[in-house]
């Protein structure tokens, strides 16, 4: 498998196609917005103005888009992915959606022949594109083993969660754990600095202490510096925190704490911050301190 069609180039789909780029593989790259594919043209990036142009030929095709709703679009339309990809490609399904929608997706493409994984991603954009994230792989592990090279050539690590659907439930974990993690960084540095501890002192105090965690060195320092460059936008966050919930309506669970991480992310993206990174509500928690009018 040596030609990939990439239907999504955004900040992840831009960090999948570098990495497979810089290891040789034949990359097509399709999104709405064309500046998104043609920044990577002088990469070797093949340019497709459509989406049957992306997936023509390929030996594997990703799908990486932002909501449920573009996904079910793409995949299901009639003139989408499971109407116009070749039938011997492998159809991989990477977007953050639910399980729910990940098995209809499988059965769908099993209807009309094709050969479907899961795959969505733990880490961000800027985590991939220097070699690191883990990829969770639901569906047919014979299958899943065939494209090990392309996950390899990407990712740090791959994990065979198990059938269709139990990938996506893996990386809603995932997210449940890193978004609170993040918020929970985001409440401790308005503690401190309400109390009057400087934040960068307290962040640093903070990673010196067995409580270490990856979002204190990941976000931590936007926090600080209150630049929320994106590494994952705090709108696709508050969209999964949503997936989470549902799915727990649908097993007849509780999700206290992503319930209350929910409805921060709702009001730092009413407050204009949607586009920036997770690391932005901070700013809701600050004006709930009284630190901000």
């Amino acid at each position: 498998m040596k030609r990939i069609g990439l239907v999504g180039v955004g900040l992840l789909g831009g960090a999948v196609a570098s990495r497979l780029l810089a290891r040789g593989y034949e990359v097509a790259g399709y999104d709405t917005r064309p500046a998104q594919v043609e920044a990577l043209a002088s990469s070797g990036l093949r340019v497709a103005k459509t989406m049957a142009d992306a997936v023509d030929g390929a030996d594997a095709i990703f799908t990486i888009l932002t909501t449920p709703a573009v996904v079910e679009a793409v995949w299901l339309g009639a003139d989408g992915l499971l109407a116009t990809a070749p039938k011997t490609a492998v159809l991989m399904q990477m977007s953050t959606v639910s399980p729910a929608l990940n098995t209809r997706l499988g059965d769908e493409a099993a209807k009309r022949g094709f050969r479907f994984l899961e795959t969505p991603v733990s880490g961000t954009s800027t985590a991939v594109m220097k070699g690191g994230g883990t990829i969770f792989v639901g569906g047919d592990e014979a299958l899943a083993a065939t494209c090990a090279p392309i996950f390899d050539a990407v990712f740090a690590k791959t994990v065979h969660v198990g059938g269709v659907g139990a990938a996506a439930v893996a990386k809603l974990a995932a997210n449940l754990i890193g978004g609170i993690s993040a918020i929970a960084l985001a409440e401790a540095l308005v503690l401190g600095a309400k109390a009057g501890v400087e934040p960068a002192k307290l962040l640093e105090a903070l990673r010196q202490a067995p409580v270490r965690t990856s979002a204190m060195d990941m976000r931590g320092p936007l926090m600080v510096s209150h630049n929320f460059e994106p590494h994952i936008r705090l709108d696709l966050y508050l969209k999964d925190f949503g997936l989470m919930l549902e799915e727990a309506k649908r097993l007849g669970m509780p999700l206290p704490l992503t319930s209350v991480a929910h409805q921060l992310c709702t009001a730092t993206s009413a407050a204009g911050h949607g586009g920036d990174d997770l690391a932005a509500v901070i700013t809701t928690l600050e004006h709930l301190a009284g630190m901000r009018s």
